[in-house]
Parts: C-alpha cells; structure tokens; sequence
C-alpha cells in the first residue's frame, strides 16, 4: 500500500514511468518500423511450438509481477481515485482477470500439446440440433470456495461432427500463415486491453500491433515492460495516437486485420468513414475497408426484475447490489447496467427504486475522466430534468444520476436507443397479466427496443424459480435473449471476470448493423463458434465483493490478484479471509 501512494504521489520516472501524459502521437517512421518488425516475426509466431508460447506466458507472469504496484497506481492516478477505495480494488481487478487469463491459456495450450485440443472442466451436453453446452465454471473444488454458487456454461454451435463442438482452430491448421492484427485498445479499463490481444496471439495466432487509446497510453510503458517476452522477439509491438494515427494503420497495407473494444461510431468511422460520406457509404453497403474487424462494442445492459416475494431484506440487499453496479469505473464500462426492466403492478417495484437512490445517495462520487462524459449527462438530463442527482460530487465529478418511469413504449427515448457511457441508469415498467407474461415481455423488449447485445442481467427469487411454470419461463427467457452473456442474480461484470466464458456480442451481426461487435474475446478454451455464455450465481450471495459501500474490498481485490497469479492453497485461504473481512 506505500508503494502505491508513493507511487501516485512521485514524479519519479523510476517509480512510475507510465504516469506521464499522453502529448503525441507515435512517429510515422516508428510505426513503419514496428509494422516492418511484426511483419518480419509473424510467421515465426505461427509455426512457434507449444513449448514455446507457453514458457512467453510463464516469462509474461514473472515480468507483470514486478509492475504490478506501478500498474494500479497509474490507473488510480488517472481516474482520481484514492488509495483503500473501490477505485484501488477496480484497478487490483484488471490484474486479477490477466493473470486468470494466462493461467487458462496456458493449460489450453498443455491441453493441446498433450491430447490435440483443449479439454474441458466439466460437463458437455448437447442441447438440440445445432447447439451445445459446455460447463466451464467451476473447474475444481477450489473455484467452489472462492464463488461459492456460481455456474457458468459456454453455449456453442454444433461442430457438424457430430461428437463434440470443435476447438482451437488455429491449432489444427497444418500449414498456418502469419498475420499482423491491429488492435485499437479500449480506453476505459486495462484488463480489456490485455484480453483483446492474448487472445488475438494465443487463441488466433496473429501477431499485434497495439494502439493505445489516448484515455489510457499511460498503461503502454507498463505493457511494454510486463509483456516484453512478446514485444522484444517481435510478436508484439506497442504504439500510441489518437483518431489520425488509427485511421493510417487501419488502411495501412501491412496490416491484415483488425480488433476494436470501443463505441459503434468508431468501428463504423472506420469502415465507412465519417460524416454523412460515411453514413451514405454505409447505406450503399459500399465500406471503404475490406480487411476483416472484429470488435467488442457497447451496450445498453438491461436488468430485468422478476417480480417475486422480496422480503424488507431482500428489496433491500438486491438495491444494494444493482446500486453497486453503477458505480465500478463511475459508470464507464459496456457491462454497467443501464435500464432496470420491472413489472409495472408489483408491489415492491417502487420501494425498489427507492431503495436504489437511497443506496446511492450515500456512495462517495467519482471523477468523470472520461473525454466527453459531462456534455453526455447534460445531454441526457436535458430530455429528462426529472432524474435523480444522487451524491455530492465535487468539481470534475457527476452525480449518479437515476431516471424512473421511463415510457416502455416510446419509439425515441434516449436511454432506450444511446448507451449513456457515464455514472447514469434508467427504469421503466412494463404492464403484464402474470409473473410468466412478464417474463416474456421483458425479453421481447430488451431484444427489440434496448440497443446492443452484449450482456443481460435476470434478478430472479429462489421461491420463484420453484413454481415449475416460472424456471421454465426463466430458462426459455435464458434461451431467447439475443446477447452474449445472460446473467441470472449477478452483473455482465462476472462472465468478464471468469476469464473462461467467451464475451462479446452473439453471431448476429454484420457491419451494417453492427450493434455490440463481431467476434470474441475471452476463449481460453479455444471454442470455434460459440453462442452466447449463461452464468449462474446466488439471489443472495455469502459474500459479494462488488459491494461498494465496504470499506476493505480493496483487500479482496488484492489478495485475489495473488491468489490468481498463484492459485497456492494458502493464497486461497487468504482470499477467503479478505473475503470475510471485507
């Protein structure tokens, strides 16, 4: 804990090096020169041998271990955030999730070298024609301690086999062929930085050229530290710049593809350009890039709340944990949830929100670092003056902002159709003869009036979920939503945790409706197709870490980021007594 307030309290270029501003853009001679560098190394990384991926990842887990302090320093000195907060434990998070990551991808690649492809942790069924389901969490009697009550499952397309869906398939090439993939770095949060381009090297087999976001370049001295077993042999380099510098490597010609974490403008600037030419472009279906770009973009996250018989305890630890989920990042990230959806005649739907705002009311408020964020508020707080202002902000802070009773039916609401990327959420109801009727509403309207298919959250009671006509209701709701990552009693923040439920938007989406991306990051188990990811937790949780009022979760955090990097028995234990205490 000194070293990180030294840390951010220093202008000791030794201590925190990546702590300096962004001022310019990487040279146009430096980016040929590392296009120049990958190019050299890419098929050398394609044909690279198992034995040796997997010792760059033992390398890359000593080398994060020594900027691991001056990594959470800097995002914290970034965002405005304190020590012993909830911003030091978001930025112990982003470790937690590389170092889970790298663990994963390494016994993949055992996996492979051993039986030929990955081997699943737990069970394999086939649901219906076409599709599977694959549990991939827990994997060990450990993951049962640490998150006791969570299941995670992995649904996939059918490989046509017919015995199983079919894995890692830049591993069953014979002959693979090396490419250069630029990745254009998410701005608001590290571990989606690390995630978008392990899995474009390991899962992929494509050499990156990453473009920091001008929100973080801070973080690019650190990765080019905790990753130099892959930026020094080539298979990696690291560059910096805005808007300009993105738009000359995306047409550059030695870049073959693309990997984008980041808003639905940029990816469809790119692809089209900008301005009504772009928009006319994208009209005519006539991009001007042709190269293949994926990408994991926005969403409004909905919530849906299942009416049921809460208890006074119940009403009131659910608001604590759906308040809590506004405030991780102050709002800046694609899996806040942003549209609560309740049944418009159930008896708790107001004490609810009210419970809400009361919660947050008292939650300290944070800077909003994020380019844009204050003339976003305004612009949603001039169509509705209604909403809540929740906190104290001081100056460069917003309030969280709460907006109720939002119209269901209104074919133009801002929070139906915008993502609003700041510290802001919304609720409407919806009018329904019975529990199963709502049910089928809700997911009628998230799919068809919200915009965006990332990731969904279902708040559900247990006493519910035993009427057998409810969990049916439930499990064909799980079914029906059109987004990546369904959520039953938790956020979209805990299948990005896991590290092992392949994240981004379902398969159904091209470039001229690109809604929340193409493709998926996440896949340490190298599924080929997957679907969407379903994960399961408690209505009530033994211990939930996410809980922002607690005043120790930083612990949580950072013993976590141990016990990930070093899964130990008595780093367990550890994690289980921060968990207690916090």
């Amino acid at each position: 804990m000194v070293a990180i307030q030294k840390a951010i309290r220093t202008q000791n270029p030794k201590l925190a090096p990546a702590l300096q501003p962004w001022t310019q853009d990487t040279p146009r001679a430096d980016l040929e020169k590392a296009l120049d560098f990958l190019q050299a190394h890419k098929q050398e990384w394609a044909v690279l041998p198992i034995s040796a991926r997997v010792a760059i990842l033992d390398q890359i887990k000593k080398d994060l271990r020594g900027v691991e302090e001056r990594w959470v320093a800097a995002g914290m000195r970034a965002k405005g955030s304190r020590p012993r907060s909830i911003g030091e434990s978001e930025e112990w998070f982003t470790l937690t999730v590389t170092y889970r990551l790298l663990r994963y991808l390494r016994k993949s690649l055992v996996d492979i070298e051993k039986h030929g492809q990955p081997l699943l942790p737990g069970k394999l069924c086939w649901k219906e024609a076409g599709l599977w389901q694959a549990d991939v969490f827990p994997q060990n009697w450990q993951d049962r301690l640490a998150l006791p009550g969570v299941h995670a499952e992995a649904w996939l397309w059918d490989s046509y086999r017919g015995d199983a869906p079919a894995m890692a398939a830049f591993y069953r090439e014979k002959n693979p062929q090396g490419s250069v993939v630029l990745v254009l770095a998410a701005g608001n949060i590290a571990s989606q930085v690390t995630y978008d381009f392990l899995h474009k090297l390991f899962v992929e087999g494509h050499v990156v050229l990453l473009k920091m976001n001008p929100v973080n370049a801070y973080l690019g001295d650190l990765i080019e530290e905790g990753f130099r077993a892959l930026i020094k042999p080539g298979y990696m380099q690291v560059v910096r710049g805005g808007a300009e510098v993105g738009a000359f490597l995306s047409r550059h010609s030695k870049v073959d593809e693309l990997h984008l974490s980041g808003s639905d403008r940029t990816y469809e600037a790119v692809i089209f350009g900008n301005g009504r030419e772009g928009q006319q472009r994208k009209k005519e279906k006539k991009p001007v890039l042709a190269k293949r770009f994926t990408a994991e973009l926005g969403n409004i996250s909905p919530v849906i709340i299942v009416p049921g018989p809460w208890s006074q305890r119940d009403v009131r630890i659910q608001a604590m944990k759906i308040g809590s989920w506004l405030v991780p990042n102050a709002g800046f990230n694609c899996l806040t949830p942003r549209v609560l959806i309740q049944s418009q005649d159930w008896d708790k739907r107001e004490i609810l929100n009210e419970a809400i705002a009361t919660y947050l009311e008292d939650i300290e408020t944070r800077k909003a670092y994020y380019p844009g964020a204050s003339d976003v508020h305004s612009e949603f707080t001039k169509k509705h003056p209604e909403a809540r202002q929740l906190g104290t902000p001081k100056p460069g802070e917003l309030p969280w902002t709460f907006v109720t009773d939002l119209d269901s039916n209104s074919n133009d609401e801002i929070c139906f159709r915008r993502e609003p990327f700041l510290s802001l959420f919304s609720e409407t109801a919806l009018r329904a003869k019975d529990t199963v009727d709502f049910i089928e509403k809700a997911v009628e309207f998230a799919n068809t009036k919200l915009w965006g298919t990332l990731c969904v959250s279902i708040i559900v009671h247990p006493v519910s979920l035993k009427d057998p006509i409810v969990a049916a209701a439930v499990d064909q709701a799980i079914a029906d939503l059109n987004y990546g990552s369904v959520v039953v009693n938790h956020w979209g923040a805990l299948p990005y945790y896991l590290a092992v439920t392949p994240w981004g938007a379902p398969p159904a989406h091209d470039i001229y409706d690109i809604q929340s991306g193409l493709g998926k990051i996440n896949n340490p188990l190298m599924f080929d197709q997957p679907i969407k990811s379903v994960l399961y937790a408690l209505f009530i949780s033994i211990h939930d870490p996410y809980m922002v009022h607690s005043k120790t979760n930083y612990k949580y955090f950072r013993q976590d980021t141990r016990y990930q990097a070093d899964p130990t028995v008595w780093n367990l234990v550890k994690l289980l007594w921060a968990a207690v205490r916090s």
